[in-house]
């Protein structure tokens, strides 16, 4: 007896900016697993009686190891239950959405992926700028800042990440901006580019910081890291620093 596993894209957090589709597939799911971004008011459109299991991962705290994650979701579905893996933003982007399914593959368990609205998108959004510059900004570029243990990769493409005519987003970046911010100078980017910092983007304590890639990176550099963020930098249309 085999279940199904749907991946539910939570998007930034404002339960007005789930899909219907994720809507739909929460009022059926018998267990849902949630991230902790991905919790609150979208857990509402659970049915009464599903069982909630709390599952996130967050940086600098206790956290479920990701082979417990996947190892629940296989031992749910095969009770023949309809489970819900909801994840914050969007499930595909810096999720690590390939390892559980891959935990079903291996299982033989059939699953499907919700997509939603990703932060960057929503920060955008919410900021009153669009993603991308006609002339100025043809090229989007979405980038992890933190690698599995929270450091900055060393992998990075720095002249990529460098390009002017780009507008570049980091996910899990808030930590590691300022070590960023001095690769990113020292490639030749102006100290002054545009920046945009949006905290908890979609929740009533929502913040944001319209400054530069430098100023960021000294004000990050001073702050106690806590919140979830976004930071977007490049030619950001409707900038004031």
């Amino acid at each position: 007896m085999s279940g199904f596993v749907s991946f539910v894209s939570a998007g930034p957090g404002d339960p007005e900016l789930l899909t219907l589709k994720a809507a739909a597939r929460l009022r059926e799911a018998d267990v849902v697993l949630y991230d902790d971004l991905a919790a609150g008011a979208i857990l509402d459109n659970a049915r009464e009686g599903a069982k909630l299991v709390s599952v996130g991962k967050r940086a600098g705290r206790p956290s479920a190891r990701q082979e417990h994650v996947s190892r629940l979701l296989v031992d749910y579905a095969a009770t023949g239950a309809k489970v819900v893996r909801l994840k914050s933003g969007d499930a595909g982007m810096f999720g690590r959405l390939e390892e559980e399914i891959d935990a079903l593959r291996g299982a033989g368990i059939g699953y499907e992926i919700i997509p939603g609205v990703t932060a960057a998108s929503a920060a955008a959004a919410a900021a009153g700028i669009p993603l991308t510059r006609r002339h100025s900004a043809r090229r989007l570029q979405f980038v992890t800042g933190a690698n599995a243990s929270g450091d900055l990769p060393d992998d990075l493409d720095w002249m990529a990440l460098a390009d002017p005519n780009a507008v570049t987003a980091v996910y899990m970046g808030k930590r590691t901006f300022p070590a960023l911010a001095a690769h990113l100078m020292a490639q030749g980017m102006a100290p002054d580019t545009p920046a945009l910092l949006a905290e908890a983007v979609g929740r009533v304590d929502q913040r944001f910081i319209r400054t530069t890639i430098e100023k960021l990176a000294a004000q990050l550099a001073q702050e106690d890291v806590t919140a979830t963020a976004i930071i977007l930098y490049g030619a950001l249309a409707g900038h004031d620093s």
